[in-house]
């Protein structure tokens, strides 16, 4: 697991290999990952965007920013904490990601953001 800790908001991220399969006649590696948005803040806080830089060894780094995460704005308090769970398709069965959330504090209506350590994908049969 992955951890780091942001304006009092930690960030943790596990990551597995789902497999393989053919899109578009090309081979793919499906990943997935689970990330748990944890307030060890004295605030509530809102996420309401996130940015994610996707680092595939075949391909150019890719960008995608976004509202929320799968769909949702989750507001939480302090001493709670969001997961979820979503994916990544790489052509390589070895890449990276890492980026930001874009967070507001409701007690100060402060806009901050809150980093995500990069955290690396590899399928089992590409490691030495």
């Amino acid at each position: 697991m992955i951890t780091q800790v942001t304006k009092g908001i930690k960030i943790s991220v596990n990551t597995n290999f789902e497999g393989t399969f053919f899109k578009n006649y090309k081979m793919h590696y499906a990943f997935g990952y689970t990330i748990t948005i944890e307030n060890q803040s004295k605030d509530p806080v809102q996420l309401t965007s996130r940015h994610w830089r996707i680092y595939d060894s075949l391909n150019d780094v890719e960008t995608l920013d976004g509202e929320g995460v799968i769909g949702k704005k989750p507001m939480i308090q302090p001493g709670e904490s969001h997961t979820y769970n979503s994916g990544c398709l790489l052509t390589s069965p070895i890449g990276a990601m890492k980026g930001h959330y874009n967070m507001v504090n409701f007690d100060s209506s402060e806009k901050f953001r809150v980093y995500i350590p990069t955290f690396k994908f590899s399928a089992p049969f590409a490691l030495n």
